[in-house]
């Protein structure tokens, strides 16, 4: 087992965004321990696969013993699973609030903690959380006040965290998307999304692999909530 390399924990990790993360941390010879419930096998000896429910604190730890076992070091962790369910306020169930906080925050307080002990121990270490651009820019024909809540607490336990851990090595960012033109918008929605954002298009995942990769490398940024989202924050 070689520990030279470093590794990656990306979740969210079978689809969209979270695949592309996946190979854009292999491009840059990261090893990378990837999950999400569907998650199949890599053929690829520097990716390993652990399926599982983000919401288990019981993932958290496989994840965790098993990128020390196969690799010996935990250097990034990239918050990536989340559920967005857009409905006017009182049209959410009951349902919709408890599968939406446990994925969008549960999710991340089990994995996060556990890989900050790891980092903790090193005395370096990156996470990086996926949220959105409605927490700063609410927009009426997009109601989703769920996301906001949840997404909007990440963004602050990334500040948080961020000042907590400055003088320990450990760096905390977010990057904050516009609308992503990913499988699970379908063509017929692409105009009215893409009119959201004041450029006139949709996001591409590259867009927001790139941010992820941009604050890997920048080692002055922490605290940042890095907006790509083709103007959305800034106004209309």
């Amino acid at each position: 087992m070689s520990v030279e390399r470093k590794v990656a924990i990306i979740t969210g990790a079978s689809q969209g965004i979270g695949e592309a993360l996946v190979n854009g941390y292999r491009d840059r010879n990261y090893r990378v321990v990837a999950t999400s419930r569907s998650i199949k096998a890599s053929s690829d000896t520097d990716v390993l696969a652990v399926a599982g429910d983000i919401t288990d604190p019981k993932t958290a730890d496989r994840l965790v013993t098993e990128a020390l076992e196969r690799f010996g070091r935990i250097d990034t962790l990239v918050n990536n699973a989340g559920v967005f369910v857009a409905k006017p306020f009182t049209d959410y169930t009951d349902e919709d609030y408890v599968n939406v906080l446990a994925i969008n925050l549960n999710g991340f307080f089990h994995i996060t903690r556990r890989a900050a002990k790891e980092m903790l121990k090193r005395g370096s270490g990156h996470v990086v959380q996926i949220t959105t651009s409605l927490v700063d820019h609410a927009n009426s024909l997009v109601p989703a006040a769920l996301a906001s809540l949840t997404k909007g607490g990440l963004n602050a336990a990334t500040r948080a965290l961020a000042i907590e851990y400055a003088s320990k090595g450990i760096r905390v960012n977010a990057v904050s998307p516009g609308v992503i033109k990913t499988p699970m918008h379908g063509p017929e929605t692409h105009q009215f999304l893409a009119n959201l954002h004041p450029v006139g298009r949709m996001g591409e995942i590259r867009d927001i692999v790139d941010a992820v990769l941009y604050l890997e490398g920048a080692g002055f940024v922490t605290g940042e909530i890095l907006h790509v989202d083709g103007g959305q924050s800034a106004g209309h």
